[in-house]
């Protein structure tokens, strides 16, 4: 993964537990043979290969009738009821790599895949994309894993937030002691949980979602790098150091799930942390649907230029399959050098509206659509 800018918004914490529950042995894979450890770590940019695509795509209805303000951004929610509806679409491929170390999930209604009893869990969706690194061991068991742990999590379903940032540090936990496992594979994690109108965002890595509001571009978490100045701060404070935007000169990330043999023993202070950080929106009529990405969109890539592409092909097709497609292929144009997985949620069984702009005056000579196209350009360019 290749080193990005700081994102120039901070993104809103909550307090969680840093404590994880005792890992039990139906937990924890005990093989009677350890799986075959790398012989090096490997975190540059491998040859180009043919590429292999996987996709997936699923829908859901939520039907909620509560109202309240998006506490994260800022904004005022529209007062009338809403009833959003949730289509996911997915791509992914292999890029200029020798190897496909990116795993990602679409689940559009917990209730069905859980099995579990609606009452005290409202209609909900659960999103994931987790871009590993030193092989695809950590990438695979998080995707396969994260969500049961948060359901069993001992503050679910009464605190979200504690539960989302406990299973990061389960998975950690349970990566760390799982013999099965590479312990030198790690990867990041980017979830996204929606109850109703409420959705949480979990990040921990480089991974991003960005939310589309109305054609304008929201992102609901951090890139986290270690030349980024609340990362770099807190990796020197635990005594690392940042080396040409690598961790200790050897992670392009600051924090991941997994990476054992970086972090040494277990229970010591170490610069990589498997903890993420959350946002919490709600969603409006306004909120037309939610990006997320691994960082080989974003490398290439910005978050308004991104919305852009997905709200004009929106308009087209409706397809939020194709929508990922799409932006697969412009990254690959623009020659991005990494594993490329898109998820694109929409929160509408319907199109994107056009855009009215207020009348005025003064006699424009471009659409507000056109305005947030040139932005996402001259971002990308700058």
């Amino acid at each position: 993964m290749a080193a990005g800018a700081e994102l120039s918004h901070p993104c809103m914490m909550f307090e969680g537990t840093h404590g994880v529950k005792e890992i039990s042995s139906s937990l924890v894979c005990q093989d009677t043979e350890s799986a075959k450890r790398m012989d090096e770590m490997k975190v540059s940019k491998p040859p180009p290969q043919l590429s292999i695509i996987r996709h997936c795509e699923s829908s859901t209805a939520l039907l909620t009738n509560s109202s309240g303000l998006d506490v994260a951004l800022g904004l005022p929610s529209l007062a009338s009821p809403l009833e959003p509806v949730f289509r996911s679409g997915s791509w992914s491929e292999i890029g200029p790599k020798t190897s496909m170390e990116d795993e990602h999930l679409c689940i559009g209604n917990l209730v069905e895949h859980l099995g579990i009893d609606a009452n005290f869990l409202a209609s909900g969706a659960f999103y994931g994309v987790f871009d590993g690194h030193g092989g695809k061991d950590a990438a695979s068991f998080v995707c396969n894993n994260l969500l049961r742990f948060i359901v069993e999590d001992r503050h679910f379903p009464t605190s979200m937030e504690k539960a989302l940032k406990s299973a990061f540090v389960m998975a950690d936990h349970v990566v760390s002691v799982t013999r099965s496992l590479d312990h030198s594979s790690g990867t990041t994690a980017l979830a996204a949980l929606i109850i109703g109108r409420t959705m949480l965002i979990a990040n921990a890595g480089d991974c991003r979602a960005v939310l589309g509001r109305r054609g304008k571009a929201f992102e609901l978490s951090r890139d986290h790098k270690p030349s980024c100045t609340i990362e770099r701060l807190r990796i020197e404070k635990l005594g690392g150091s940042v080396c040409d935007g690598y961790l200790n000169g050897q992670l392009s990330v600051a924090r991941a799930i997994g990476d054992w043999h970086l972090k040494g023993a277990m229970g010591f202070a170490c610069p990589l942390i498997a903890e993420p950080e959350l946002q919490k929106v709600i969603l409006t009529e306004e909120d037309e649907f939610l990006v997320m990405g691994c960082d080989g969109l974003w490398d290439v890539m910005s978050s308004q230029c991104a919305i852009t592409i997905v709200r004009r092909e929106l308009m087209n097709h409706s397809d939020p399959e194709r929508c990922s497609r799409e932006l697969v292929r412009e990254a690959l144009k623009r020659n991005t050098c990494d594993n490329l997985t898109v998820v694109v949620v929409c929160f509408s069984s319907d199109p994107p509206p056009r855009i009215e702009v207020p009348k005025t005056r003064a006699r424009r000579s471009i659409s507000l659509e056109g305005v947030h196209l040139l932005k996402g350009i001259l971002d990308n360019n700058a």
